[in-house]
């Protein structure tokens, strides 16, 4: 794809989070669902999501399976048909997006600008979103955590996604994540960053500031 000159951003291409920018935040009846499907103790879902973030960064990364990191969280191991349950319910968690973010993206996707997905994700999410329809149309590539084995804000990963991209000047690589100690990571490796809040003008802003007015 060629770009537009006329709608050119000073970027050359944009490495973008997915949770917490593309994807939609869990609500708390969803949080609630999973905790009940855990048949965790009722009322006790700060205990429940507390376990569930223990072992995560470790399950994100591919070093549990499915069982092993349920077990961490339960305590016990779960059945074949409890353990698909809990991961089909877990999934279910992370795969709601945002569809102002996306319409900015498929906007500046459309001036020829490269995106590539760097997303802390375990290996059922992972094939689930390369199997959407805005991956496989907005990303030049996706890279998940599960199949790298390390998570950001480890710096391999943001090396990956920038050689991914085919930049080889940071500068001219824009990185968004919604955790400020992923930017911080990825500006000391000379990327530009956007700490994602949730406002998507400001996002549109900086992938298309010719097509926005700024």
């Amino acid at each position: 794809m060629t770009r537009d000159p006329a709608s050119q951003t000073d970027v050359d291409a944009v490495i973008l989070d997915y949770n917490g920018v593309i994807g939609l935040q869990p609500s708390t009846a969803m949080w609630t669902r999973l905790a009940d499907l855990a048949e965790w103790p009722d009322g006790h879902l700060p205990s429940f999501q507390a376990a569930f973030w223990k072992a995560r960064e470790r399950y994100d990364a591919g070093e549990l399976s499915d069982l092993a990191y349920w077990a961490y969280v339960l305590g016990h191991h779960p059945g074949p048909r409890w353990l698909r349950t809990l991961r089909d319910a877990d999934t279910a968690l992370w795969t709601r997006t945002d569809p102002h973010v996306l319409d900015a993206l498929y906007r500046a996707r459309a001036t020829g600008l490269p995106m590539v997905l760097l997303s802390n994700a375990p290996a059922h999410l992972s094939n689930l979103l390369d199997a959407t329809d805005w991956r496989r149309e907005l990303m030049t590539d996706a890279l998940y955590s599960a199949r790298l084995g390390l998570c950001k804000p480890h710096p391999a990963a943001y090396e990956h996604a920038l050689a991914a991209t085919g930049v080889t000047d940071p500068d001219r690589v824009l990185f968004v994540d919604d955790r400020e100690d992923n930017c911080q990571a990825a500006a000391e490796l000379g990327l530009r960053t956007l700490h994602y809040t949730g406002q998507t003008a400001t996002l549109a802003e900086q992938l298309l500031p010719t097509l926005t007015g700024s």
